[in-house]
């Protein structure tokens, strides 16, 4: 967003991730940016390229009850850091902006540029990821982050050790965040591509996944054959009540079920060959 532009604010309360994400998607072309919370998603559109009517007509299309507000122009980077908090799981990790004094109770810490967008750690589905990739060992493993978003679990994996990370995302706004974030936590090493292909035709030893089911589902059988033996498919984005097809596909695709941690009706999975 422009530093003292005005925009539009709409938002859409009390919708699943996937929801959101579908919704996300379909705006992406015209809106300027997205924020996440536990209430619902928020869409900013520029006033300069937009007009309420035409942002009426394109929101109509969701077929979801929405509020739209004009915002006055003001300085959008210190609305946003002002309300930009830190992220922590337990003694294991924080997640800070710059701004934000150092952590020092926890063993990792990842730095992001504070930017509406999903994967800050405030989703439950990213806060689940984060927590359970403290059971996986990632010393001298290879490891795969598809939907990278932000960057924050590809960053984590690097922290901890991994010998090689490969982060992918189809959108071209996430790849820009993403290589940012990987700058200002020193992970420069980190293979990133634009792209929606699972596994690009490499192998790993731990993929990581926080996508929606939508887009989970129909991936796993090639997310398998990435996968070396004894490797570890971690996945979120998936609400509860969705639990047992996934379950169903990935015993399909030759997976097994090894753990699952449930956090506010989202579901993290932990699959094993």
């Amino acid at each position: 967003m422009q530093q003292s532009e005005k925009y539009i604010e709409v938002i859409f309360k009390n919708i699943s991730g996937e929801t959101a994400e579908k919704i996300i998607a379909s705006l992406a072309e015209e809106a300027d940016g997205f924020e996440e919370d536990a209430d619902g998603l928020k869409a900013f559109f520029s006033s300069s390229t937009i007009t309420t009517e035409k942002l009426h007509d394109l929101i109509q299309q969701q077929a979801l009850p929405y509020e739209l507000h004009e915002l006055e122009a003001q300085n959008w980077n210190a609305v946003w850091e002002s309300n930009f908090e830190p992220v922590v799981v337990a003694d294991f990790v924080a997640v800070r902006a710059s701004f934000h004094p150092a952590n020092k109770q926890v063993q990792h810490e990842i730095l992001i540029n504070p930017k509406m967008s999903f994967g800050t750690g405030h989703h439950a589905t990213t806060w689940l990821m984060l927590q359970q990739m403290q059971a996986i060992s990632f010393k001298n493993k290879n490891v795969f982050d598809f939907g990278t978003g932000t960057g924050i679990l590809a960053i984590l994996a690097t922290q901890l050790g991994a010998a090689g990370v490969l982060a992918t995302d189809l959108d071209e706004w996430s790849i820009t965040n993403a290589r940012e974030n990987f700058d200002i936590n020193n992970c420069r090493e980190i293979r990133l591509l634009q792209s929606d292909s699972a596994g690009q035709g490499g192998h790993f030893d731990v993929i990581l996944a926080n996508i929606n089911k939508n887009v989970l589902l129909p991936a796993l059988p090639r997310l398998k054959e990435q996968l070396n033996p004894g490797g570890i498919l971690l996945l979120s984005g998936i609400l509860a009540e969705d639990e047992e097809d996934m379950v169903r596909c990935a015993a399909e695709a030759g997976l097994i079920l090894t753990n699952k941690v449930l956090k506010n009706n989202w579901l993290c999975i932990r699959l094993s060959v």
